[in-house]
C-alpha cells in the first residue's frame, strides 16, 4: 500500500532517479487507472460459488483504495457492497477475513443494515482465535450503537483483561474512540482498565495509560492525580512510561509556577526518567524539561547533559533527536548547550544531512566571536553537499549570526557572496538578497561590500524579481556612498543586456543618481538618451519622464523642486482613475497632479502576512508596520498644522479607517478617529462620483444623543467638493481627560449641490440644499488601546503594581480551536501580543498568551490571558490585568464583558 500516496493516474516513479534517467525505468502503481464503476463490477466475484480468496482480497485492496482517496459511494452501491461482502464470511481463509473486517469498517452500514453483520462478528467475538476476536470487536465498536453497545458491554469489560493482549488492546483502543459518544458506558469499566495498567504486556499497559488520561482529560486535578497515582505504581512499559512523562510535561505546564529556588512539581521524576534503560524514555524527559517554560539553566542541565550523549551515537535517529532539541534550547537559552559545541562540529560531515544542518544552525547560535572564520572555514565544503531547503536555514542563521558580532560582517558577507555565486534556485538566492538587505541598513558600515556584492551578483543573475529589488536598492543608497559613480556601470550592463521588466528598473535607478548627485547628472542624461530608442514602451516612457525632470531634453536646468520624487506617496489606483477621467474628457489641458487625492479610496484592509525584513530597502513599498507609523506621523503632522487641534498635544492614535458609505453610491465617505488625551478628532475624506454635479459647504452634522459623555467643540466644513476629489470634513469632541469614554455617533453630510449641465460644463447658480445619512461611528475602549510590544513581559508583569491586578474568568462559547479563541480575543483588545505566545501550538488543550499596549498618557497595560478547551469544543478564559491602578485594569475586563 505503499504507493497509495500518488495521484492513482500516474505512474509510480523512484524518488532515487533523475528526471533524465526516469523515462527507462518507470515503475507502474497497481493502481493506475483504477476506476470506481469497474471495481465494483469485480466486486460481484463476492457472490460466486466458489470464492477465490486471493482474488477477492485483490477488489476488496481496490475498494479501500477508492475509500481512502475520498471516493464516496452512493447508498446503493455502499449497500450492495456491503451485502456482498457478508458472504465472504464463510470462507475459513484467515487473511480474507481480515480484509472483510476493514471493508466492513470503512463502507459504514446503516443501522438497518448492521444488524444483519452483527450475529456474525458477535460469533467471531467468541471464537477460539485471538485474531478474530481482536478485530471483531473494533468493528463491533465502530459500526454499533449505544443501546446495542450495552448488549455486548459485558464482553467488552472482559476483554480488556483478558489473558491475550491483542484482544486487551483491542478493547482499550475501542474504548478511546467510543469516549466521543458513548463515554458513560466507558466509564463504567474504570476497574477493569485500572487492572490492564498493571498488564504485563507494554502495549496493553500503553493503552490503559493512555485511555486513563482520556476519561480525565476535562479534569486537571484528575489528571493531576493520575499523574501522581501512575508515578508511584512504577509504570514498566517504556512506552507508557513516555505517556506518563508527556502527562507529567502537560501539568506542569498548567501549573502556577513556581517561586524562585523551588523545585518545579513533579520535576525530580523528569529528572529520574533521564536515567531510564530505555532511549525513548531518555529522550522524552530531555524534549519535556527542554520545553519547560522560563525553564532555569539548573533545571536544563541534566536534560543538556543527556542530549549530549546521545550526539556521539551510532544511530542516526539519535544524533537526530538531539541535535533538533539542542538547535531549540539554543534559540532561547544558547549558553546552556555552549559545551556541545565540539561533539555537534563533528556532525557537519555527518552523512545525513539534516542532522549537519542542524549541527550547523546551532554552532552559529552558540558560537563565540573568535570562532566565527573557524566555522565558517568548515562550512564551505558543507554548503554544496546540502538542498536548497537546507541551505535556506544555514543562511538565515548565519544572518543572525552576523547581526550578533557585527564586528564580523567582512567575513560574513564574503561567506554569503560566495554561496551566492553557487548555483540553486530562487528561494535559496532570495534568502541570500534578503540577508545582505538587512545587514546593509542595520551594520552601516557593511553598505558599500554589500553593494559591491550585489552588483557583482546582478551580472549573472537569472531572476527578474531579485534583479529589480537590487536596482530599486542601489538607487536608493547607491547616490549616498562615497563613490556613486562607481555603481553606474553595473545599472547601466542591466540597460542594454536584460529583459524589458529588468531594464525599466534599470532606468528609474538611473535616474535617481541624476537627480541626487549633480556632478554625474550630464553623463546620467546622456545614457537615459540611449535607452529612448528602446523596443518597450515602458522603458521608453520611463526614459523621456527622467529626462524631462533633470532637463535633459531641452537643455534647461530645473530648479530642486522639479528634481524626481524619491518618495512616490500617490496611490496608484488613485492615479490610474484621475487619468482615465482626463481622457474621457478631451485632455485639452495639461494634467496637473495635484488633483490626484493622497489618502487611499478604498477599504483598508487586514494584513495577511509578516513584513519580510528586507523590504524596507528592496521592494520599494515600506513593510505594514513601517508604513503604519508613517501614517500616524503623517496625520500628526497634519493636525498640528491645523490651529483648531494644536493645543490639544501629542496624538496618542490613529484608528483604522471605516466607510460610512456603500460601495457604488454617488458618495464615498470614510471616518478616522484620532485619539488625543482629551479629545477625539473625526476626519471625514469625502468623495463626489458623480460627475454632473458638484458640492459645496459640505459638512457632517453629528448626533450626540448616544455619546453623551461627549462634547462638540469644532466642526470644520469642506468648502467645494468636485468631482473625483478628495477632501476633508473635520469634527472634534472633548472628553475626560483619560478616560475611556465610548458611544456611538449618528452622521448625516450637509452639503449644497449645484447641477453641472453636461453639454455646457456650466453649473447652476443656486443649487439646492441635501441631507445624505452616513454610517453611524462608535468609539469603543479598544479605540484607546495602543498594540505595543515589551521586550521582557516577565521583568515588565513583575515591575508592574501588584496591587492593580484584577482577575475574571469567562466562558467564549464552543470554537473550533484555540487559535480562533485567541486571535478573536486578541483582536477585541487590540493589544499587542508578546514573546510569540499568539502561535497556539498543535492540538494543545490549553495555552497563555501575553499582551501589552499602552493608554493615552502612555500608561502601560499588561494582560495575560489563559484559555483551556473541553472534547465539546467549549473554551474557557481566565483574564489577568495589571496597569498603573485598578480602575484601569476594570476598564480593560470592562471591554471583554461589553463585547
Amino acid at each position: 500500500m505503499a504507493s497509495t500516496a500518488q495521484d492513482p493516474s500516474a505512474p509510480l516513479l523512484r524518488g532515487d532517479k533523475k528526471e533524465e534517467d526516469r523515462d527507462e525505468e518507470t515503475e507502474f502503481s497497481p493502481f493506475f487507472g483504477i476506476e470506481k464503476g469497474l471495481v465494483l463490477q469485480e466486486a460481484r466475484i463476492f457472490n460466486s460459488p466458489q470464492i477465490d480468496a486471493r482474488k477477492c482480497q485483490q477488489v476488496i485492496t481496490k475498494l479501500l483504495y477508492l475509500l481512502c482517496q475520498g471516493e464516496t459511494f452512493s447508498k446503493k452501491e455502499a449497500s450492495e457492497v456491503f451485502f456482498s461482502v457478508t458472504k465472504l464470511f464463510q470462507n475459513k481463509d484467515s487473511n480474507l477475513r481480515r480484509m472483510v473486517y476493514l471493508v466492513i469498517k470503512d463502507v459504514c452500514p446503516s443501522a438497518d443494515e448492521v444488524i444483519i453483520i452483527t450475529s456474525s462478528l458477535m460469533k467471531d467475538m467468541n471464537s477460539k482465535t485471538d485474531l478474530y476476536r481482536a478485530n471483531a470487536i473494533r468493528v463491533l465498536c465502530s459500526i454499533l450503537d449505544s443501546q446495542l453497545l450495552g448488549q455486548i458491554e459485558r464482553y467488552l469489560k472482559q476483554g480488556i483483561v483478558d489473558k491475550s493482549p491483542v484482544v486487551s488492546s483491542a478493547v482499550l483502543v475501542s474504548a478511546v474512540h467510543l469516549l466521543e459518544g458513548n463515554s458513560e458506558i466507558v466509564k463504567r469499566w474504570t476497574n477493569e482498565i485500572q487492572e490492564a495498567q498493571h498488564n504485563v504486556h507494554s502495549m496493553v499497559q500503553f493503552h490503559a495509560v493512555a485511555l486513563l488520561h482520556a476519561l480525565r482529560a476535562n479534569d486537571r486535578l484528575a489528571v493531576s492525580k493520575l499523574v501522581s497515582d501512575l508515578i508511584k505504581s512504577s509504570v514498566r512499559s517504556p512506552l507508557a512510561q513516555c505517556l506518563l512523562v508527556r502527562y507529567v510535561a502537560q501539568v506542569i505546564a498548567e501549573s502556577t509556577a513556581a517561586p524562585t529556588g523551588e523545585t518545579r512539581p513533579f520535576y525530580d521524576f523528569l529528572e529520574s526518567c533521564l536515567r531510564h534503560k530505555a532511549e525513548m524514555v531518555i529522550f522524552e524527559a530531555a524534549r519535556a524539561i527542554c520545553n519547560m517554560r522560563n525553564v532555569t539553566l539548573r533545571e536544563l542541565l541534566p536534560a543538556v547533559t543527556v542530549l549530549q550523549l546521545f550526539l556521539s551515537s551510532s544511530k542516526p535517529v539519535l544524533r537526530f533527536a538531539a541535535v533538533r532539541n539542542i538547535n531549540k534550547v539554543a534559540q532561547t537559552n544558547p549558553g546552556a548547550v555552549v559545551n556541545c559545541n565540539l561533539d555537534m562540529e563533528a556532525l557537519i560531515s555527518d552523512s545525513n544531512r539534516s542532522i549537519a544542518t542542524l549541527a550547523i544552525t546551532t554552532l552559529l547560535k552558540t558560537s563565540t566571536e573568535s570562532s566565527v572564520e573557524r566555522l565558517l572555514k568548515q562550512m564551505t565544503s558543507f554548503m554544496s553537499d546540502i538542498p536548497d531547503e537546507f541551505k535556506i536555514v544555514v543562511v538565515e542563521a548565519i544572518r543572525t549570526l552576523c547581526l550578533k558580532f557585527p564586528q564580523k560582517y567582512r567575513a560574513l558577507m564574503n561567506f554569503l557572496s560566495n554561496v551566492l555565486r553557487e548555483d540553486g534556485g530562487f528561494d535559496f538566492k532570495k534568502a541570500i538578497v534578503d540577508s545582505v538587505l538587512i545587514l546593509i541598513r542595520e551594520i552601516p558600515e557593511a553598505k558599500e561590500p554589500g553593494l559591491a556584492h550585489l552588483c557583482e551578483f546582478i551580472e549573472d543573475c537569472e531572476f527578474t524579481y531579485l534583479s529589480t529589488q537590487i536596482l530599486h536598492l542601489l538607487g536608493l543608497e547607491g547616490p549616498k556612498t562615497k563613490e556613486p559613480a562607481k555603481y553606474i556601470r553595473y545599472i547601466y550592463n542591466r540597460i542594454i543586456l536584460e529583459n524589458a521588466t529588468v531594464r525599466a528598473a534599470a532606468v528609474s535607478s538611473l535616474a535617481k543618481y541624476g537627480a541626487l548627485v549633480p556632478e554625474l547628472r550630464p553623463r546620467i542624461s546622456i545614457l537615459l538618451q540611449r535607452a529612448l530608442h528602446d523596443n518597450d514602451d515602458e522603458v521608453r516612457d520611463r526614459a523621456t519622464l527622467y529626462l524631462r525632470e533633470l532637463g535633459g531634453l531641452n537643455g534647461s536646468t530645473p530648479s530642486q523642486s522639479d528634481y524626481i520624487d524619491l518618495n512616490w506617496t500617490l496611490p496608484n489606483k488613485n492615479l490610474e482613475t484621475c487619468l482615465r477621467q482626463y481622457l474621457e474628457n478631451g485632455a485639452t489641458q495639461p494634467f496637473d497632479l495635484a488633483i490626484v487625492p493622497a489618502a487611499a479610496a478604498e477599504k483598508p484592509r487586514a494584513e495577511t502576512g509578516k513584513s519580510k525584513g528586507a523590504s524596507a530597502l528592496a521592494n520599494g513599498p515600506a513593510p505594514a508596520a513601517v508604513k503604519q507609523e508613517a501614517e500616524v506621523t503623517n496625520h500628526a503632522a497634519q493636525l498640528q498644522a491645523m490651529p483648531q487641534f494644536a493645543m490639544y498635544g501629542d496624538l496618542f492614535k490613529t484608528c483604522a479607517a471605516q466607510q460610512l458609505t456603500e460601495e457604488e453610491t454617488e458618495y464615498s465617505v470614510l471616518c478616522i478617529k484620532h485619539i488625543f488625551d482629551g479629545h477625539v478628532v473625526f476626519q471625514f475624506d469625502c468623495t463626489n462620483t458623480v460627475p454632473e454635479q458638484v458640492l459645496e459647504d459640505v459638512n457632517v452634522i453629528v448626533d450626540l444623543a448616544e455619546a453623551e459623555e461627549f462634547e462638540e467643540e469644532t466642526l470644520i466644513p469642506l468648502p467645494r467638493m468636485a468631482y473625483g476629489a478628495v477632501g476633508q470634513c473635520w469634527a472634534a469632541f472633548s472628553k475626560p481627560a483619560g478616560a475611556l469614554t465610548t458611544g456611538r455617533f449618528v452622521n448625516t453630510m450637509r452639503s449644497r449641490v449645484k447641477e453641472i449641465d453636461p453639454s455646457t460644463g456650466e453649473e447652476e447658480e443656486e443649487g439646492y440644499e441635501d441631507d445624505y445619512q452616513l454610517e453611524d461611528v462608535e468609539v469603543a475602549a479598544a479605540d484607546y488601546i495602543k498594540a505595543e510590544a515589551v521586550s521582557n513581559f516577565r521583568n515588565a508583569w513583575e515591575a508592574a503594581d501588584a496591587e492593580s491586578e484584577m482577575t475574571d474568568d469567562y466562558g467564549l462559547g464552543v470554537k473550533d480551536s484555540l487559535q480562533d479563541a485567541v486571535e478573536a480575543v486578541t483582536a477585541i483588545l487590540g493589544l499587542k501580543p508578546c514573546e510569540g505566545s499568539d502561535a497556539v501550538p498543535p492540538n494543545a488543550r490549553s495555552h497563555t498568551v501575553l499582551l501589552s499596549g499602552l493608554l493615552p498618557g502612555n500608561v502601560q497595560v499588561l494582560v495575560r490571558m489563559m484559555f483551556g478547551i473541553d472534547m465539546s469544543r467549549n473554551v474557557a478564559m481566565k483574564l489577568v490585568v495589571r496597569s498603573d491602578g485598578p480602575e484601569t485594569s476594570e476598564a480593560i475586563h470592562q471591554i471583554i464583558q461589553n463585547a
